[in-house]
């Protein structure tokens, strides 16, 4: 366990084994050369000394249970097997027995603690101080006493306390604790930045937008720490099947061991021996602690391996359900595509030049806060015309007078209800059309931006197993059209309205099986429905969007489409692993308990079906870190 610091536990654990190993050895070696005489008493109390040293703790853990009315766990099992080797003699085994648990349960104790290592990582992100200006000068202090609008300052390698927007300064951020992405973000005056980024090269002034307890940062920290409140299917089987079963392998080592020795000899001490011999070898074999420790630990290591890559998994039962998923429908604006128009084409009419088509668009727009607009504004970069009497048409466009001339800025409605002729609609883009004193001039043609990574998104989703996917928009169809056909996309409806987008998720939902699920990704507010309604929701970018957070079962912290086939991957790996472990540790739990009933093995084969299978399925549950 390269780099993974021991803590008091593990150390107390360790100079317990070590000094039972010397007692033992000493004692060991004295019984071999007829030192202890052979007296049963004497080799009894020698023995008790490495037993004692290396199980007092775990006889401890029994007893303080059994006053909490919890009797049959694994404490009690090594107890009683334990305890009934010293009875009948077998004194070196009832100390390996407890000695090899003590050694599981070290490596257990390791594993456990790697698992955490992740999540462990993550927390450091939350910040200490932060450094506000009051009063004219600079003060430190903790982040939950800052107010939305104050100023605070952050140097280079130090990380942001607070959500905000940058008023001064310009830096490198670092993101990868919230996002995974190692690739550095640019930021400048104006950007809003996230709490937990670490600052890399300048200063940087930051107006506080938040508080800190509703900041990035507190809910990243919340997410993650109450990820493994909600037990999956296989933990909630795993809890009701150990605690059936423990006091059911109990009540079979008692039968063993006095129904057969009534039956065959009753006064034979040495049958008694032999079948009380095979009775703790039951128990002993029968100990459930692989399953209780290596599913639970797996699924943590799931959500742990997740968190690293910036991919939020609120519980494991979201694990399981994405496992099953079979169907992924996608929400367009914001999610496949990164909700930025930029400029397709200029197209002219009536001897209008493009530069003036683009002119007049932007300065009648200037300002306006559409989508469209803002791209015809930020295509052009010349001089504006001065604006008068600008006048906003509801649902149409814009009127204004530029320069003399009446300019107006806006559908094809807005051209059709002012009697402008020869307007060509455009079938595959958003556009502007532009009307100048009540000549036709052109169009601007603009177009959602697609994200980079939406096309091979969606193709590594159908390698991991996906069969269906979907896209959702209120878009018009021949601009949803466009945007399906280039990713991939299997189904698509378009031109919905909010409650639309519901009853197609509802169609899409109905007549499915049980184990094939559905996932829907969404953005922002206006998806939180949706989101919540899907069998799993994944919001995208989740970190600006409260509603996104409360209402998705898994955040991706970055827009990367690749982030959710990897979410599906690594829950796939985790189930997986989970299913290896249920299967190889009853296997070899139940061959284990038919021969030592049948006395075919004796202890040591049981200490390995024990704390071997235990060891073996813990290691297996650590494969999860390598994806």
């Amino acid at each position: 366990m390269r780099g993974y610091r021991l803590g008091k536990k593990q150390k107390r654990s360790i100079i317990d084994i070590a000094l039972s190993v010397a007692f033992f050895a000493a004692v060991a070696s004295l019984d071999g050369f007829g030192i202890l005489l052979n007296k049963w008493f004497w080799r009894l109390g020698a023995y008790l000394v490495p037993y004692l040293v290396v199980g007092w703790r775990v006889i401890f853990r029994a007893a303080r249970n059994i006053v909490n009315g919890q009797i049959f766990d694994e404490n009690f099992l090594m107890c009683i097997a334990t305890v009934g080797a010293l009875v009948i003699g077998e004194y070196p085994e009832a100390v390996f027995v407890m000695l090899f648990y003590r050694v599981g349960e070290l490596f257990e104790q390791i594993a456990v603690g790697k698992s955490r290592r992740s999540v462990a990582a993550l927390m450091e992100i939350r910040p200490d101080t932060a450094t506000v200006l009051r009063e004219g000068e600079w003060v430190s202090m903790s982040p939950d006493k800052v107010a939305v609008g104050e100023i605070i300052f952050v140097k280079a390698g130090e990380k942001i306390p607070l959500d905000g927007e940058i008023i001064e300064g310009a830096s490198l951020l670092n993101t990868v604790a919230l996002t995974g992405e190692a690739l550095p973000r640019e930021v400048a005056v104006g950007d809003k930045v996230t709490s937990g980024c670490v600052n890399m090269s300048g200063l940087l002034k930051i107006r506080v937008s938040c508080e800190f307890g509703e900041s990035t940062v507190s809910k990243i920290l919340q997410l993650v720490e109450s990820a493994t409140d909600s037990k999956s299917k296989s933990e909630n089987f795993i809890t009701k099947f150990a605690k059936y079963y423990t006091p059911a392998v109990v009540i079979c080592a008692a039968v063993l061991a006095i129904l057969p020795p009534l039956i065959l000899a009753p006064a034979s001490s040495d049958v008694w021996r032999e079948w009380v011999y095979r009775a703790m070898s039951f128990l002993v074999i029968s100990c459930p602690c692989a399953l209780v420790i290596s599913v639970p630990m797996t699924f943590f290591g799931g959500i742990g391996r997740a968190s690293a890559d910036g991919i939020l998994i609120k519980g494991s039962e979201y694990i399981e359900t994405l496992a099953d998923c079979s169907t992924v429908v996608f929400d367009k604006t914001g999610t496949l595509t990164e909700g930025r128009f930029v400029l397709d084409g200029v197209y002219t009419e009536n001897g209008f030049s493009e530069k003036e088509i683009l002119q007049f668009a932007a300065s009648v727009e200037n300002g306006s806060t559409h989508p469209v607009a803002r791209a015809v504004c930020s295509a052009f970069d010349g001089e504006l015309i001065p604006v008068s009497r600008s006048e906003e048409l509801a649902g149409l466009g814009i009127r204004a007078v530029c320069d003399g001339k009446t300019v107006c800025v806006g559908n094809a409605r807005l051209m059709a209800d002012i009697g402008v002729s020869g307007v060509a609609e455009t079938a595959r883009a958003s556009a502007a059309y532009v009307a100048v004193d009540g000549v036709f001039g052109g169009r601007i043609e603009v177009s959602d931006v697609i994200k980079p990574d939406a096309a091979k998104g969606i193709l590594n989703l159908k390698k991991a197993g996906v069969r269906h996917t979907v896209m959702l928009t209120g878009d018009r169809w021949e601009a949803a059209e466009s945007v399906a056909a280039s990713l991939g996309i299997d189904e698509l409806s378009a031109e919905l309205l909010p409650d639309g987008k519901m009853l197609a998720l509802e169609g899409l939902m109905v007549g499915r099986s049980a184990n094939d699920k559905l996932a829907f990704v969404g953005d922002g507010i206006n998806d939180a429905p949706a989101l919540a309604r899907a069998d799993v929701g994944i919001a995208m970018g989740g970190i600006g969007s409260d509603a996104a957070i409360e209402a998705a079962d898994v955040v991706i912290m970055d827009d990367k489409v690749t982030k959710i086939s990897r979410a599906v991957e690594l829950s796939r790996r985790t189930i997986r692993i989970v299913r290896e472990n249920i299967a190889a540790v009853l296997f070899v739990k139940a061959a284990a308990l038919v021969l030592g009933a049948f006395g075919i093995t004796g202890m040591w084969f049981a200490i390995f079906a024990d704390v071997g299978i235990s060891v073996l399925a813990i290691l297996n549950s650590l494969k999860i870190f390598k994806m």
